[in-house]
């Protein structure tokens, strides 16, 4: 009988397969909560892809999802790549056109410009080219890649599976034309969101401060997404879920509270372009104290489809908390809450208007 082999040192691996991958990638890691400007990201040369770039793991995502910025250069275009991770691209400026295939089969090509939104079915050829010549096109994209590289630890098997997922993508030619399906709920089915920034919401009054949503379904991922807007001289109301919801904001001035419950609340103040990663659990409610609405986009786990819990559970998120929900209502939050905000309005010359929404029930 062959004895097994006696180590002093711990098996315990120094840093996750996700980081030690994200090391030898090149390009930097950006590791806080929150991101001032995401256009204005310091990116470096990114040999993989062929671009620039550089990668976000934000403390609130628990390292179960992540985001990466890219600028690819004026005329160029990036390598072609596959992965077995999800990922949603959110253009940030410019514009140019995407090719999507299945090894072997049709390619399909569909433009975007700033402020478009979709995603290349999981596992498919995809290769993205910056359609202007003088400047060049930024994106920023939320993907799977740390829980999927955690789980395989195999980078040879997320780039380069042969599997195509027909019942995602089977290289159908309208594929990212079709307008998609309206379900209830405020639920948009669709592989292609044209332009976040204008897409005419419907009202979601259970959040609060006069707010509207719509709730995106895209490419039959796990990962969605939301569209959301609030009103002047208004604040929503606090909730929790899970983790890994990257919020951008589009359009307004305001802030952010995060706090875990019973904790010290954090505050970060944003504006168009800035990016906020609320940790799963944790409260959080977003504060327009600027002259515009306020209009943001999450990226997030919590397909309704594929992932309805997300630490949340169906029917709880704008369910008060005395219920058995995730939601606080303006009656029952913290004074220094009302308080913050009266401050901020004032300072900002912006009227405040939420003794409309504290007497509405």
């Amino acid at each position: 009988m062959v004895e097994p082999k006696i180590s002093t040192d711990s098996i315990t691996e120094k840093s996750s397969s996700y980081k030690q991958w994200v090391e030898r990638e090149g390009i930097p890691l950006v590791e806080r909560f929150y991101v001032e400007d995401i256009a204005t990201v310091p990116l470096e040369p990114w040999k993989r892809t062929g671009g620039l770039g550089a990668r976000l793991c934000l403390e609130g995502t628990g390292e179960t999802n992540d985001a990466y910025i890219c600028e690819i250069p004026a005329g160029k275009a990036l390598e072609a790549e596959k992965h077995m991770y999800e990922e949603l691209i959110y253009v940030i400026s410019g514009r140019g056109a995407t090719t999507i295939w299945n090894e072997g089969e049709p390619k399909r090509t569909f433009e975007w410009q700033e402020g478009s939104l979709f995603s290349p079915p999981l596992n498919s050829w995809h290769q993205l080219f910056n359609g202007n010549g003088t400047e060049p096109a930024r994106f920023l994209a939320v993907t799977s890649a740390p829980c999927m590289i955690n789980l395989i630890h195999n980078t040879d098997f997320i780039f380069n599976c042969p599997y195509a997922f027909r019942d995602r993508f089977n290289s159908q030619e309208d594929y990212f034309a079709n307008p998609g399906t309206w379900y209830s709920g405020r639920t948009w089915q669709t592989n292609f969101v044209a332009d976040v920034k204008n897409l005419k919401l419907l009202e979601w009054k259970e959040r609060g401060g006069g707010g509207s949503q719509v709730r995106l379904e895209i490419s039959q991922n796990t990962l969605c997404g939301h569209i959301s807007q609030f009103a002047v001289g208004s604040y929503k109301k606090a909730h929790f879920h899970g983790p890994g919801a990257h919020v951008i904001i589009l359009s307004g001035e305001g802030y952010s509270l995060l706090w875990p419950r019973g904790k010290e609340i954090k505050r970060f103040d944003w504006k168009p372009g800035s990016l906020v990663v609320p940790p799963g659990g944790w409260f959080h409610q977003h504060f327009n104290s600027g002259a515009v609405p306020v209009r943001y986009l999450a990226l997030r786990w919590g397909s309704q489809k594929y992932h309805p819990m997300w630490g949340e559970g169906r029917g709880k998120a704008d369910l008060d908390v005395k219920l058995g929900g995730n939601q606080i209502e303006y009656e029952d939050e913290d004074p220094l809450v009302r308080k913050m905000f009266e401050d901020a309005c004032a300072k900002a010359g912006v009227k405040n208007l939420m003794d409309n929404y504290y007497r509405m029930k």
